[in-house]
């Protein structure tokens, strides 16, 4: 969002991305269409309690809501922390123990704009043999594992697994509105396009797999992201945990083979306190 934009034409814009008349956001959040109207317009000022209670109808991000206040003239609502900010030490630690907790497969955390923000020691492992500047925080998982110096060499089914990135990144911007974002997809966009079709997984699949070539054999993954259910923390909010499963019983047996075979798998994670992943031997 613009800064100075009036607080209406923000309200409306959000309405608006949520693809919702006045008439259905008014019967949605209680009020009256000309109250709304009004709102929107200008011709009345909302209250902080007004503003709160449309911003949770149309699923503003915090982020977003508390911009919405400021633009209004009223103070943030929902405080933003530092990940090592005593007062997440709790979530903190949650996070950390999931990541471990799915050694040896490979699961990360990634903030809004699909920053690394931690991973556990499979990913290390996975990641090791990347360009290194690509490795430099903060480290973009997309461009990571779309980028010709990146993953991308190695994904197996390149054209498949972009085409579910740049969907997937659409539909977030979709959302969001989040010009960065959108900048990144647009970079993602420039990359070279991989040969051949893109074709639907077979009737056999059901979801999109992550095949990555190794020098151990050809893994395949599907993921799943977790986030915070009721987080009031800007921070958390916008925090999600990305799990990869094996999808077949080949890639199970190659994880738990090279996590055998690392010296110390802790040591190729990359922690919570924002560190750059270290690469296995």
């Amino acid at each position: 969002m613009r800064q100075g934009r009036p607080v209406g034409e923000i309200l409306r814009d959000w309405r608006q991305r949520r693809r919702l008349s006045q008439l259905d956001l008014a019967c949605e959040a209680d009020i009256s269409t000309k109250h709304l109207s009004f709102l929107e317009t200008g011709r009345s000022r909302p209250s902080r309690e007004m503003l709160l209670h449309l911003a949770e109808r149309l699923e503003v991000p915090l982020r977003d809501r508390n911009l919405l206040l400021a633009a209004a003239g009223f103070t943030p609502e929902y405080p933003e922390r530092a990940l090592d900010d005593p007062a997440l030490e709790s979530a903190r630690r949650g996070v950390e123990a999931l990541l471990a907790a799915h050694e040896p497969n490979p699961a990360l955390a990634v903030d809004r704009h699909w920053h690394l923000v931690a991973g556990n020691a499979a990913v290390g492992r996975l990641i090791a043999d990347v360009e290194p500047t690509l490795l430099r925080p903060p480290v973009n998982v997309l461009r990571l594992s779309l980028h010709p110096a990146g993953l991308a060499p190695r994904v197996v089914n390149l054209p498949e697994w972009r085409a579910h990135v740049v969907q997937r990144l659409r539909r977030q911007i979709d959302v969001s509105g989040d010009p960065v974002l959108h900048d990144l997809l647009e970079e993602l966009l420039d990359y070279p396009v991989p040969g051949g079709p893109t074709r639907a997984p077979s009737g056999e699949v059901v979801a999109v797999p992550f095949r990555l070539a190794t020098s151990e054999g050809t893994l395949s993954f599907f993921s799943t992201t977790t986030v915070f259910g009721t987080p009031v923390e800007v921070t958390l909010s916008e925090l999600a945990i990305e799990a990869f499963f094996p999808a077949d019983a080949e890639t199970a047996r190659l994880m738990r083979q090279m996590a055998a075979a690392a010296a110390d798998p802790r040591e190729a994670g990359l922690s919570l306190s924002g560190a750059a992943p270290a690469a296995a031997d």
